[in-house]
Formats: C-alpha cells, structure tokens, sequence
C-alpha cells in the first residue's frame, strides 16, 4: 500500500513537473521549431541546386518554395520580390506610366480590348480590335499580355513604337506614342439615369476613390439627383482607408465605420468616421454581386448596419480579412493577413475558413449553422456573419444560353463587332443603339462557316449518366429509351440561334458600342436591360417600399 502510495506520488510530481516545464519552454519550444526548419530549408535548398541533374533557376526555385508555403495560409498572403514591385504598386494606386490601354488574347493573337479615353493609345487612333504585331521593333506573337505590358510601360515622357494591323486593312500601321502617367479611373462611369436618379459604378478602392466619389456626387446633384445607385458590383476591393472615408460621405460624423481583430494587438483597432458626412438623406440603393468583395463589402455592409441603404443584387464574395505590407531583404515585400475586421454591427463577414482545412489541403466555407445573428443598428434588422453580405432584395444574375457564352468564348461576337465598327462610320447614341432584323440576319449568315459548336449541361447530365448506367450494367435494358431521350434533347446551332435571338443581340450590340463609345458607352448601353438597375428603379419609384425594407416591416 506504502509502494502504491509513493508510486502514485512520484508519478504525479513527475507529470506536474513536465507541465510545468512544457509550458515554461513552449516559446523556446517554437524557436527551435522555427530555427530547425530554416535549417532544414537552408540545407535542403543548398544540396538542390547543387546536386539536382538538370541546372535550377535559383531565384524561381525560391520563390516557387515560398509561394507553395504561403499558399497554406490564404490567397491573400503573397511574396512580392522587386521585380514586380511596380505591379504591386500599379494595382493599389491605379498608377504607372504607359500608353493606357487593355491588352488582351483572342486566339493567337494579342489584340487591344479597350484603350483609356484621352490617353495616349487613344489619342494616336487606336481602336478596340486592333492587333498588336510590333513594340519597339520586338514581335509580340507568343507573348502573354504581362510581356507586353511590360514593353508597353515605361518612363512617362519616353517614346515607343507600336507597330499593329486593323481589320480591313492591308498594311500594318506603325505609331509613336510618348508615354504617360496614366491614373486608372475608379469610376469609370457616373451619370443620370432618369431627372431624379443619379448612378455611380466605383470599380476599386485605389487612393483617390474618396475623392472621385465626393466630386462625383456633388456634380450628378447639380444635375438633379435625389437618389443614388452606388453600383459596388464584381468591385474587389483595395484600400482599408478609402473604404473608411467612403462610407463617411453617407454616415455620421464619430460613428463606427469598421474594426480590426488580430492575433498582434497593434493591429486591433477601431475606425470612426471623422469627418462631416457629404449626405445622410439621400436614399441610396446599393447594386453588390458574388464578386463584390473585402473594402466593396465593408461600405455596404456599413451602410447596411446603419439602415442608411437598401441593397439589391447577390450575395457578396465573404472577404474578412485585412492586409498589410511589410518590408523585406532586398527589396522584396510581403503581403500578409494581419487580421479580420468586423462591420459596425458586430459581423465579420469572412466566408471561408483558411485556418481549418480538409484532408486534401482545400478550405472550408463557414457552416450556416455557426453564423451568428446582429441586428442592425436603427432599426433592428437581422443580419448574420460568417457568408459575405447578402443583399436586402436578392435577384439572380442572368445565365448566358450555351449558345451565347459559346460565341463570346470564341471571339466571334467581338470580331463581327470589329467588322460592323469598319462599315458603319457612326452609331446612335448609346442608350438609343440597336441593330435591325436584317444586321442580326447578316451575323448569323457570317457564322456560317465559323466553328463555335458548344455542349449544353443537359447533354452533359446524359452523357454522365450514359457513362454510370454502363459502368453498373443498367446501359442495355435502358439504351433505347436514353438515345432517344438524347436525341430529343440534342441541340441545334441554327434552332439556337434564334430562339436566344435577343440574348444574342444583346451581348452583340453592347460590344458594337464600346467600338463607338468605349467603356463608357458599354456602361450606358447595359441600363437597358440591367436587371439590377432596372430593380433599384422600381423600387425608387415607390419609396413606401423602400422604407419598409430599411424599418423591416417587409
């Protein structure tokens, strides 16, 4: 009984020993860690490059290494090395110096999708559809369009040639364009769309979107608006301090605007607005979609809390999380998610879990039944967590027919626009433009000896279920009445294009105004038939409904 005794006690002094060992030595314990793992690296990159039998690009291999290790933790956490520093910085500011214009591939060739308004690619005439052959003397075939854009920009005040082909044409075209600063637009639309209702679409958060916005709305209010569509749709967001400004044109002065929660608590923080709001009356729809995301969704979910507006589109993408750049060797910079930032409301608006993954590496999103109710702050609404903002009135985005998305995948519908833009010297205006009965009749006898067949998911759900009904021996009881079932169901180009004659249509003469009237113009065209816009004008034309959903009484 004494031996039991002594047993037992020795043992519980040597566990409560370890215990406190182990969590006396946990720091030490992780610096180890962290040092014997560098080690392991050093010496595991070292002996690679060494030995390894084909010759290793040092630097790639770095990098591939470190970006696979940052890829564990979250998309957002990135490595930049100097050399691509200036992107980085072109991303956040909508700054750098070039001759502004988009860049893009259809097929194997690079062509000019859209050229900045009164820069200098549009200046010196170039068009959506040109192709680019030459710059400075150096062929772009094969070239991806970061290549390009890098022979494009340069110092602002310095010449480069370009040498490109227009549809129609024999002989290339050679110009000298003298580069530019060229400053992105976040809003690269705003405007009236009727005597009361003015719309503004913001695109990012770069470091003068306060501003824009501010001298946007004071002049559409000279104009006559009453009411506003802030358009926050496929924004991806950008700086957290023009998002805190932004919300501050519509909201109180010394209201909470967003907060910040970290593991270091430098970087715990609460943001107030600060300064005399531009507007707190005018009513304000805001337009959101899937892609809306992180400082798109901090505006509209503050103007959420605050039942300042009503927002209508499609839930939000569910970005949470804050970045910040840090500095290091050799000019490099990293990237990283330094905390999660939380609405006025209390929600965090984060939708998928880096932190817990599955077996096979991928991200989980945040269950419904972890999300967490808040009210909002008026009125009381109830708003939850954890999925992205979801929108006071959901409305479904439009689906291309598979005939549609088929002929824009192919550039079919950008080269017939390409084509009419050479025929046609001008156009109506953009809201007013269509094409007739007899255009449309000549696209289709265009596409004629054009490939653009396509299969529809039902084909695909029979063709899948064809492959299992074989794979579990059913195939042969049931063949005939599955082929004819696929027969029945079997598209038809010629049946297609007309019975999505107007989707058709659509997509074609939005793409024929840009030609005329560039992103601008693309915009405007879109009101009518702009399912969201469309809503929100409904709804301001019947303002007791509008107040209701704020007041929730709806």
């Amino acid at each position: 009984m004494i031996y039991k005794k002594t047993k037992w006690l020795s043992i519980a002094i040597v566990s409560a020993t370890l215990l406190s060992l182990f969590s006396f030595t946990n720091a030490n314990e992780k610096f180890f860690e962290i040092a014997k793992s560098l080690d392991i690296f050093t010496t595991l990159y070292k002996e690679v490059n060494s030995y390894y039998v084909d010759e290793v690009n040092p630097t790639q291999f770095m990098k591939t290494g470190i970006d696979a290790m940052l890829e564990s933790l979250d998309p957002y956490t990135n490595y930049i090395p100097e050399d691509e520093i200036e992107d980085y910085r072109t991303i956040t500011t909508g700054q750098y110096a070039g001759v502004g214009a988009v860049i893009g591939k259809r097929g194997e060739k690079s062509i000019i999708l859209m050229p900045y308004e009164n820069f200098p690619a549009h200046k010196a005439g170039l068009k959506v559809g040109d192709e680019l052959i030459e710059v400075d003397g150096i062929s772009v075939k094969n070239k991806g369009t970061s290549e390009i854009g890098k022979l494009l920009k340069g110092a602002a005040g310095t010449e480069v040639k370009v040498t490109y082909h227009r549809y129609g044409q024999k002989e290339n075209v050679q110009v000298v364009l003298i580069r530019e600063k060229i400053k992105v637009e976040n809003i690269p639309y705003y405007g009236m769309l009727n005597n009361e209702v003015g719309y503004l679409h913001l695109t990012d958060f770069t470091s003068s979107a306060s501003k824009d916005i501010k001298d946007a709305l004071q002049k559409m209010k000279e104009q006559g608006a009453k009411k506003l569509v802030f358009d926050l749709r496929d924004n991806p967001g950008g700086l957290l301090n023009e998002a805190i400004a932004i919300a501050n044109i519509f909201i109180p002065k010394d209201k909470e605007i967003v907060s910040t929660k970290g593991k270091v608590s430098e970087w715990n923080k609460t943001y107030m607005s600060l300064d005399a709001p531009i507007d707190t009356e005018m009513p304000i729809i805001v337009l959101t979609s899937g892609r809306s995301a992180s400082a798109s969704e901090i505006v509209s979910g503050v103007l959420q809390d605050y039942d300042r507006g009503v927002l209508i589109g499609q839930k939000t993408f569910g970005k949470g999380l804050v970045q910040a750049t840090l500095p290091l060797a050799y000019n490099a910079e990293l990237k990283i998610t330094t905390a999660k930032y939380y609405t006025p409301s209390g929600r965090c608006i984060q939708a998928i879990d880096y932190s817990n993954r599955k077996e096979d590496g991928s991200a989980t999103k945040f269950a419904d039944s972890l999300r967490k109710e808040f009210k909002t702050l008026v009125h009381g609404r109830k708003v939850y967590d954890g999925a992205g903002i979801t929108p006071d009135k959901e409305i479904e985005r439009p689906v291309y027919a598979p005939i549609t998305q088929s002929l824009i995948e192919k550039s079919l519908i950008f080269d017939y626009a390409t084509l009419y833009s050479t025929e046609h010297k001008s156009i109506a205006a953009a809201r007013d433009f269509k094409i007739s009965d007899d255009e449309y009749s000549k696209f289709v006898s265009w596409l004629k000896d054009k490939e653009y067949d396509y299969t529809t998911k039902v084909e695909m759900n029979i063709d899948e279920m064809i492959k299992n009904a074989k794979k579990e021996k059913y195939y042969d009881g049931i063949k005939e009445k599955i082929e004819a079932l696929k027969n029945e169901i079997k598209h038809n180009k010629e049946h297609d294009i007309i019975k999505f004659k107007e989707d058709i249509r659509q997509e074609l003469e939005s793409e024929i105004v840009s030609r005329y009237y560039l992103h601008r113009g693309a915009i405007e065209y879109s009101f009518n038939h702009d399912v969201d816009v469309k809503e929100a004008l409904r709804l301001f034309a019947n303002m007791d409904e509008y107040h209701k959903i704020l007041k929730g009484t709806k």
